[in-house]
């Protein structure tokens, strides 16, 4: 082809038209659809990831919980998305939180239920009890990794079978396990590149917990704390002998006849200050029996039961119904003691005075317990068909809650509870008094719950020593925590009232007698002047 004939646009002679083509042809652009196909692929792999996590986080929160025995409670660990630390569960005083690592998975322990078997073996073993801490240390240990094993399996496989069910191919399961695999290795190495062992020392407190600690303090002086209180009720429990020595000055409750005088105590809740009380009461005001109507501990666990020991040192008999705070081994070690008596459907003779008891059917710290035991009124029912078949008339029932009463009106004149940390005195349709304690232990920690201090009380009853018919009683009320404030009150039954074995506790007969003898020996007494200390 010329150069001449390519300048003028003649055709070529004897050359084809597709060379000049071939020549004149700009190069290819890129194709245009590139970029979409990228976004494409982009939104596929977005949209795979969701699904991969969505999945773990199903299966993590189906299956990714496990029970294990922590010292002698029954726990429930789980991996929660929480964004990291740990919390633990401790009902009913509420939980603590501790920020000690960083992550999507917080740690969450419940302790659900006190084992009652383990308590019992912890008290057959000294060594065990000695090695409670490592105990406990290596119980949550093993229970962390079986929890982790478990969580890592059921992460995965929630991601493989949402995967598998959203795409429907064999490939994106396999790539879902891939992902979820280096998500919680991820998610552990982030946890452990953020330990922080100093936040275990530094815990966040919920519920009871919180008032326990503002009211309390720190760790270190709960004791020397609890030591200065105990010291100062202890001061408390002196000036009831004060007040005593007025009382003295009063005409015997029974009058000309002879009395038997009986300390009711109740709900001590592991208050050792409440122990320090009944006492002392007993000593200053020389009983012949303490009737406890149940509630000694709050959870019935070995370290609470270690106070029981004391019941031994108190030199009178000490007689005693379970509580729903009480537990089976509480009772045991309670009947252990050489003057106590555990009332369970049963009867016992006091002072030459017959005396029933039943105990609470429940026990509240097992909240795995079902609804098949007892009901309150049925405990009530047979315990009043047990009165009615005793050679003696019962003086007293004792029993825990209020509500196991009403069978026993019209069978037994007396009847004793506790439960509602509320003291009431009541006489019901059929006429028995139903003479409700409130607690003998100031409800123990449930007393830093509240807004004000909840009061230590207990109450001598003096009753006839011939036909067991209540001829007055003392009730005497101590500060709770932070108070300083002790009183007694007298109230004297009116012989109509005794002989008929009712009384509203608040009779004008009981208020004159006590009030004008009191006063003339600097002393008050009956329900209108409660009495207060002088020394």
């Amino acid at each position: 082809m010329r150069e001449d004939d390519v300048r003028d646009g003649r055709r070529p002679r004897g050359g084809p038209v597709t060379s000049l083509v071939a020549v004149s042809e700009p190069s290819p652009s890129p194709a245009p659809g590139r970029g979409r196909r990228w976004a494409r692929a982009a939104g596929r792999w977005a949209f795979g990831l969701l699904v991969t996590v969505g999945g773990a986080l199903v299966g993590i929160l189906l299956l990714g919980r496990v029970e294990a025995p922590i010292g002698p409670f029954d726990a429930s660990l789980a991996f929660t998305p929480t964004g990291g630390g740990a919390t633990v569960e401790v009902p009913p005083l509420g939980s603590l939180a501790v920020d000690a690592y960083d992550g999507p998975l917080g740690l969450d322990v419940q302790l659900r239920r006190v084992d009652e078997a383990r308590i019992q073996a912890l008290v057959a073993d000294p060594v065990r009890l000695d090695g409670l801490v490592d105990r406990v240390s290596d119980d949550l240990r093993d229970g962390v990794v079986r929890l982790a094993w478990r969580t890592a399996a059921a992460g995965v496989g929630g991601a493989v079978l949402t995967s598998l069910l959203v795409f429907r191919r064999r490939r994106e399961p396999l790539v879902a396990a891939g992902a979820s695999v280096l998500l919680l290795a991820g998610t552990a190495g982030l946890g452990a590149a953020t330990w922080r062992p100093e936040a275990l020392s530094q815990p966040t407190y919920t519920g009871l917990l919180v008032n326990a600690t503002s009211l309390i303090g720190s760790a270190e002086d709960i004791v020397a704390r609890f030591s200065a209180y105990r010291a100062s009720l202890e001061d408390l429990v002196t000036n009831v002998g004060t007040l005593y020595s007025t009382l003295s000055a009063l005409p015997a409750p029974g009058g000309p006849t002879d009395t038997v005088a009986l300390l009711h105590v109740s709900d001590i809740h592991l208050n050792p200050a409440g122990f320090d009380l009944v006492r002392q009461v007993a000593d200053q005001f020389r009983v012949d029996a303490v009737l406890d109507t149940g509630d000694i501990t709050d959870w019935g666990s070995e370290p609470e039961n270690q106070l029981i020991s004391s019941i031994g040192q108190f030199g009178v008999p000490y007689v005693y119904v379970r509580g729903n705070h009480d537990s089976a081994i509480t009772a045991a070690l309670v009947a252990a003691q050489p003057n106590a008596t555990v009332l369970d459907d049963s009867a016992t003779t006091v002072a030459g005075l017959t005396v029933v008891g039943a105990r609470d059917p429940r026990f509240t710290p097992d909240q795995d317990a079902t609804g098949d035991t007892e009901s309150l009124e049925q405990t009530g029912e047979d315990l009043a068909e047990l009165a009615e078949e005793q050679p003696e008339p019962p003086a007293i029932a004792l029993v825990h809650d209020p509500k196991q009463a009403p069978p026993l009106d019209g069978v037994v004149p007396l009847v004793l509870a506790g439960h509602t940390h509320d003291r009431e005195v009541e006489t019901l349709d059929g006429g028995t008094l139903l003479m409700v304690q409130g607690s003998t232990g100031g409800a123990g920690l449930r007393a830093l719950q509240g807004e004000y201090p909840e009061p230590l009380t207990c109450t001598v009853l003096y009753l006839d020593s011939d036909d067991g018919a209540l001829v007055a009683y003392d009730d005497i009320t101590l500060g709770g925590l932070g108070e300083t404030e002790a009183t007694i009150v007298r109230t004297v039954v009116p012989e109509e009232a005794a002989t008929d074995g009712s009384t509203d506790g608040s009779t004008d007969e009981g208020t004159d007698e006590g009030t004008d003898e009191g006063t003339e020996d600097g002393g008050t007494g009956g329900t209108d002047a409660p009495a207060s200390p002088t020394g």
